[in-house]
């Protein structure tokens, strides 16, 4: 089952030097593009204030095993349906009539 989140990130934290422009042999992508590696947490439950996932800027093992901090950019929710109730949970209750 697929789950929708939105969210937004913090542009103002992320770290240019962590913004990615070339291939693995140093090359600039062709089309311009740049690129930051990220990592989202998903938690088990939401946390005080709704969030369901939160992303952070990936680290390298060096960073890691530094202790370097992460740097959180921004949070995710599940979208909330008319009832207030979460979107998948809304579709699995749609279906669970039908006779097949």
């Amino acid at each position: 089952m697929s789950k929708l989140l939105s969210g937004s990130i913090n542009l103002s934290k992320i770290d240019k030097t962590k913004i990615i422009s070339t291939d693995k042999n140093g090359n600039p992508f062709e089309n311009g593009s740049k690129f930051l590696n990220i990592v989202v947490w998903i938690n088990d439950e939401p946390d005080q204030y709704g969030n369901n996932a939160s992303i952070q800027i990936s680290q390298s093992k060096e960073e890691r095993e530094s202790g370097v901090k992460s740097i959180y950019i921004g949070n995710l929710k599940q979208p909330q349906t008319r009832n207030n109730e979460p979107t998948s949970a809304k579709n699995a209750q749609a279906t669970d009539d039908l006779p097949f």
